[in-house]
Formats: structure tokens, sequence, C-alpha cells
């Protein structure tokens, strides 16, 4: 990869003013932190390579200790999970990292499940002991009625959003203590060109990429395609004003407020991959094939940046109130930068100094649901390596971290191996996890080391694992 002399002199930049600000407090034991939250004081900080030891799988729901990093990791399923075939069936969080899978207090959160089970289990953090919820089996997790990508609220502890299997252009919540599903939006509603319906030829009614913002008062969802990952016409429903919508084949953009025309930026027709809603509800990040764009949602403003581009904005991400964090793809594939979605080409590097040797052999799942309004708290992320190599070289590969956002220094806290050994093409295989909103839990899948059985197609199980970020 070329290295980018913007992203040096944004480090010595950032270096100098870290210098700067902590000398100037060298009265106090530490130095202040400016996170939202306080540091985590148990967790590993500096950079020597900790190599995993070896561990057989242990029992669900028996909290244990991590033995190279000390957290306390608790399994969340098994084979005998909700009674499913474990010669069938995988057990893993939600793919994107986006998707809230945890409720707002972190006394509930969902596993996915094949055959499109999404399963609520209830949690107490104070011990790390799961338990089911009324309605469900002693032991199983209780079957949430909506289809692929649900997302709990970030506002209230008993409430979560999707759309029904049998109707999903219907923007529902479910609440758990009545198990009662309320409609909030029929998207076939909301006027667009073309309109949404039955009839519209279209086999993918949603994909699965439900998003909200921080208060549940704006929430969007990409519809209308031939397949998962080739939609068209983005929704955002906003519950005082109404739908706004963007159809990104044609570039026209209407609704109930806001701007009404033709989007201006890209002229080009694209396929929407995944779009992911800003917690402040302001921007759409969405991923095309090509590419990432970026719509300012009450305007006709979409900025576009191309894969490997100089705005180093392609691979996974993370999107929060008003700032995008993903890997530079320059110079070390630890080279972790933010971006305000409002100007997509401005880059802050969050990992730094960069010490040659540099490597390349780890890819990263970023989570960012714990993230405050100044967009400063930690980001989350499991790295693995790309090729299935579980051979550990350099500090943080095959590991679960969390990386400083606020600028003011750079720290990454180190928490444990996922143990999880990617096998192409079974997706399962990935260490995909998602933070909790107090930043405390890392929801993770794992195969631990290919030791949880296999299933009949030959793919790796996986199953659900939590990790307490001390």
């Amino acid at each position: 990869m070329r290295f980018s002399p913007f992203l040096e002199v944004k480090v010595k930049h950032a270096t100098i003013v870290t210098v700067t600000l902590c000398s100037l407090l060298r009265f106090a034991a530490t130095c202040i932190w400016a996170q939202g939250i306080p540091p985590y004081p148990k967790a590993v900080t500096g950079k020597a390579v900790l190599h995993e030891t070896s561990m057989l799988p242990p029992p669900v729901n028996a909290p244990f200790t991590d033995p190279d990093f000390g957290e306390t990791i608790v399994r969340i399923t098994g084979p005998s999970t909700n009674g499913f075939d474990p010669q069938r069936t995988f057990f893993r969080t939600e793919a994107s990292g986006e998707e809230n899978e945890w409720n707002v207090d972190s006394t509930k959160f969902y596993v996915f499940a094949t055959g499109g089970h999404n399963l609520a289990f209830g949690f107490d953090p104070s011990i790390m002991a799961v338990r089911s919820l009324p309605g469900a089996l002693p032991g199983y997790g209780l079957e949430i009625p909506f289809g692929p990508g649900p997302t709990f609220s970030f506002a209230d502890p008993d409430l979560i959003y999707g759309t029904p299997v049998q109707h999903g252009l219907i923007i529902s919540s479910f609440r758990f203590s009545t198990r009662q599903i309320v409609p909030i939006i029929d998207t076939t509603t909301c006027g667009t060109v073309p309109a949404i319906g039955a009839g519209s030829g279209s086999l993918v009614s949603n994909d699965g990429d439900l998003s909200l913002s921080a208060d549940d008062s704006r929430m969007s969802i990409s519809e209308v395609g031939t397949q998962y990952g080739a939609t068209m016409v983005i929704i955002v429903y906003d519950r005082k004003r109404g739908c706004r919508w963007y159809n990104t084949q044609t570039g026209q953009i209407g609704g109930r407020w806001g701007a009404r025309g033709t989007a201006m930026g890209p002229t080009m027709p694209y396929y929407v991959q995944r779009a992911k809603l800003s917690l402040s509800g302001n921007y759409m990040k969405i991923q095309a094939t090509s590419g990432n764009y970026f719509w300012d949602i009450s305007t006709l403003n979409v900025s576009y940046c191309r894969k490997a581009s100089g705005w180093h904005c392609s691979g996974y991400d993370a999107i929060g109130y008003n700032n995008m964090v993903n890997a530079a793809g320059a110079v070390d594939e630890m080279n972790i930068i933010k971006h305000p979605l409002r100007n997509p080409a401005d880059i802050e590097p969050l990992v730094w100094p960069l010490t040659p040797p540099y490597h390349w052999d780890q890819e990263h799942h970023f989570s960012w649901n714990n993230v405050d309004a100044a967009d400063s708290r930690p980001v989350c992320l499991s790295n693995y390596n790309y090729e299935g190599d579980p051979t550990i070289n350099n500090a943080y590969d095959n590991e679960i971290v969390c990386v400083e956002t606020d600028l003011v220094r750079s720290t990454v806290w180190r928490f444990a191996h996922h143990r999880a050994i990617w096998l192409s093409p079974w997706f399962n295989s990935q260490p995909l996890g998602t933070v909790s909103k107090d930043g405390r839990f890392f929801l993770f899948t794992s195969s631990w080391d290919l030791q949880v059985g296999w299933l009949i197609n030959g793919a790796p199980r996986s199953d659900v694992w939590i990790v307490h970020l001390e």
C-alpha cells in the first residue's frame, strides 16, 4: 500500500497535542481522559505479542477468565440451544456490527441462528449470567417475530424494532413485556417514485438493514431489489415529519420534508449493498460495490467516496452520530481513522505512531453502538486473519480491542483472543461482534478454534460469546 503524506502530517500533529496536554497534567496520577466513559483499567494496553493459550470450549452459561488477558467471558449458545439440530445449526451475531443487538441497559441481547431465527436472551451484567425471557422455555432464547436485522431501541430497554416476516415493508416495534407487535410505518405509503408495493416486481422487500437515530425519532431501511445487497430505495422515516426517500437508480429524492429533486453529487445509478443512519439522524452512509455514498438527509447533497480513493473510506466501518471510523487501508493494518460524515475527505488517525515494520494480514469488524453525541467514546473491533491463518505474529492479532476516538491521545485497549478462524466461504466463521450501549460488553461469534463442531454441509459450527470489557 502507498503511504499517505496527509496521514503522516495528521499523526505528527496529534502527537504534539497529546504530549502538550499530558505534560500539563503531570500532577495527577494519570493523564485525564477525554473519553465520555472511564478508561478500561484492567485491559492490556501495551504492544507485547500475546500468544493464545490452548483451551477447550467451556460449557454454556459458565463465566470463565480469559487465560491470556484476564477478562471474563461467558459462552451463550451451544449444540443444544433451543433444541436445534447441532449438525444443521450455527449461531452468530449480526453481520455488520451496526445493528443494536443489546438493549439500552445491557439486560437483553439477541443472536442469530441458522434458518432466520432471531433469539433474545436475558442477561444479568453484574454476574454475566444468561437467562430465558418470559415466554421462552427454560434455557431457550425467545424467538423475536421479525425478519433479518432487528435492532434494539436506544431509548427503551423493553423495545426492539424490525419488520415482520410476512410484512417486510412495515417497520414495527415489539415490546417484550407484552409480546405485542405495533406497526410504526407502512413504507408503501411513503410516496416513493416509483411506488413501493405488491406488483412492483421486487423479489426483496427490504435488505435487513433497519437503523435508528439515538432517540428513536428517525429510522431508515433500504428496500426494493432483485436480491439482498442490491436494493434501490432508501426510506428515512421521521416520527413527526413523515417519510423521506432516495432512489439510487434514478437519483430522485423526495418525501414530506427536506429538499426535493435530483441528488447533487454522483450522477451514475447504483444499487445499495447496505445503508446506515447516523445516530444524529442527519446522515446516511450508503455502501455500494463501487464505494461509499454519504447523503445529508435534509438536502440533495450526496458525497461519493470511490474505492481505493485518497479518502480512505472503504472496507468495514462503524457510524457514530456525525462521524465514521474505518481502517485506512494504507501504511499499516492498524491505521484506523475517523471521518466527519459532512466531509468524508477530512481524515483523523486514531492509532499512532505507526512504527515499522508494517503489517498486512488482519481484517477488522467494527462496532460503535456505545458512542456518545461527541463521537468520542472508544470504537470496538475484532481483528482476524483474512486468509484463515490462526498464527499470532503481532500485537492485536486475532484479538478483541477498543480504540480511543477522542483525538486527545492514542490508546488501544486489548481484551481477549476471540478464537475464531475464518474459513471461506463460511461467513459465520468470522469474529463478528457488537458492543453494548454502555461499552462494557462485547457480543461476538467464534468457532473456538474450530472446536465447537461441524455442520452436515462441511461448514464449521459457531457459537456466540460475551466478553466483559474492563
